[in-house]
């Protein structure tokens, strides 16, 4: 069975090369607009709230994970969808160590003592590393232009984040940055893979594949933190769900999809704007601050994005 079948993976109508890459940019924009909030979310999820207590870092990262799985795994089932062939696994192994296990992790054990706003823009240099992992990986070869373009809205977001923190960076910086390192992995693995497995089939077999890993881990953590976990408030359980429903499923539908139609290195730079969406996510679900310094970053990085769009992108 191919992409095709699914009802709800997201297609528009493509009459050109250049319609396909402009419905690749919008569908990516989607699921950045959705993994935003993933920040923001999480930092709900491991603080609790205001008032609450929440759950810690590891069982919010691996417990979302497994939630998502099941999700993956009934569509998978409903589908009567067959297995992947052998040559996917090292994409799909890529993405479950950087997308599904690596990346929640370690921004969960970031968002313990940062702020979402302040470890949104270090994940800012997504787009970069992702652009470098599509090009390592194979089949897309950046022109000169893409990469100053790259180039200078990282330089930007790394510069908000070090305005924002007085010029140096804290410990838990590192497992940001590291985050970002595996998730462009899995998401130009992913992306590669999503041309031919489709984008949600891409991700439901990470999820699935990771799960026989997950669940012991998951449910002696379960044993181990069910004090912690009976006493998590509510707004800790609403940042837990929206994690592991939007953040680790709906997101990379349209995700996937959309680097499959307009190229991994291209659609990754629409991830420029979302250390900024995820700014407004965090004043607007926690309460963080917003400066207006914020907002001219915003439009600089907005204005590279629209220059990076224009550059080319040879695909194979």
């Amino acid at each position: 069975m191919t992409e095709n079948t699914s009802p709800i993976t997201p297609t528009l109508p493509t009459h050109s090369r250049l319609s396909e890459e402009t419905t690749g940019m919008l569908l990516g924009l989607i699921g950045v607009a959705i993994f935003s909030l993933t920040l923001p979310f999480t930092r709900l999820a491991v603080s609790g709230g205001v008032d609450g207590d929440g759950l810690s870092p590891l069982f919010v990262a691996l417990a979302r994970a497994l939630a998502a799985a099941v999700l993956a795994g009934s569509w998978l089932y409903w589908k009567r969808v067959p297995l992947p062939p052998k040559s996917a696994l090292p994409a799909l192994a890529m993405v479950s160590i950087g997308c599904v296990i690596g990346f929640p992790w370690l921004t969960s054990v970031a968002m313990r003592s940062l702020p979402a706003a302040h470890g949104a823009v270090l994940v800012g240099i997504l787009p970069l590393a992702t652009a470098v992992f599509a090009a390592l990986l194979g089949g897309e070869k950046p022109s000169r232009g893409f990469w100053i373009m790259a180039i200078l809205g990282s330089v930007l977001v790394v510069g908000f984040a070090l305005r924002q923190s007085g010029g140096s960076l804290h410990l838990a910086d590192l497992a940001i940055f590291l985050a970002v390192v595996l998730a462009a992995m899995g998401y130009a693995a992913g992306g590669r893979l999503s041309q031919t497995l489709g984008g949600q089939q891409t991700i439901c077999w990470a999820l699935v594949l990771s799960a026989p890993l997950l669940l012991p881990i998951v449910g002696w953590q379960s044993w181990q933190e069910q004090a912690q976990i009976a006493s998590a408030s509510t707004a800790a359980w609403t940042g837990f769900a929206y994690v592991s429903v939007f953040s680790m499923f709906i997101g990379f539908v349209f995700w996937y999809r959309g680097m499959a139609l307009g190229g991994v290195a291209r659609v990754g730079q629409v991830q420029l704007v979302q250390p900024f969406l995820s700014v407004l996510g965090a004043t607007v679900v926690l309460g963080e601050t917003l400066e207006w310094q914020t907002l001219i970053f915003a439009i600089a990085v907005i204005a590279v994005v629209g220059a990076g769009r224009k550059m080319q992108v040879k695909r194979s």
